[in-house]
């Protein structure tokens, strides 16, 4: 079974070596996306701003593979700082609506004006 390698259109390549997401079988996984637009800008200087921009590239990156956020069981995000996670939550929350995935939550290093990323698992029935 061969690996299929994502890249949604109209998005800029990243410039590190990683591809958007990879599908191999039924099994999807999404890159660590951050909140950049599809020319590469930043999006948004607060975290709520960021939080919806990267869950939008996260959905992106699900419909090019063929998936949708429905299929998701597992997203884990990575935030600056800790004062971030109820600003955060109520963005995450008001985005997915309902039954959520599972989710890890971690704090990190991110390149500056960067302050959150969100990478994930989805299993395509």
């Amino acid at each position: 079974m061969a690996r299929t390698f994502i890249h949604p259109e109209g998005t800029v390549k990243p410039a590190v070596p990683l591809n958007h997401g990879v599908r191999k079988g039924n099994i999807l996984q999404v890159a660590g996306q951050v909140a950049f637009n599809e020319q590469g800008e930043v999006v948004g200087t607060t975290v709520a701003e960021q939080t919806r921009q990267v869950l939008t590239n996260v959905k992106r990156v699900l419909e090019a593979g063929g998936a949708s956020l429905e299929d998701v069981v597992m997203l884990r995000a990575y935030l600056t700082d800790v004062a971030h996670f109820a600003e955060f939550n109520e963005a995450y929350a008001e985005f997915l609506g309902g039954d959520f995935p599972a989710r890890t939550t971690v704090y990190v290093g991110l390149p500056p004006g960067l302050l959150v990323e969100i990478d994930g698992l989805a299993v395509v029935d």
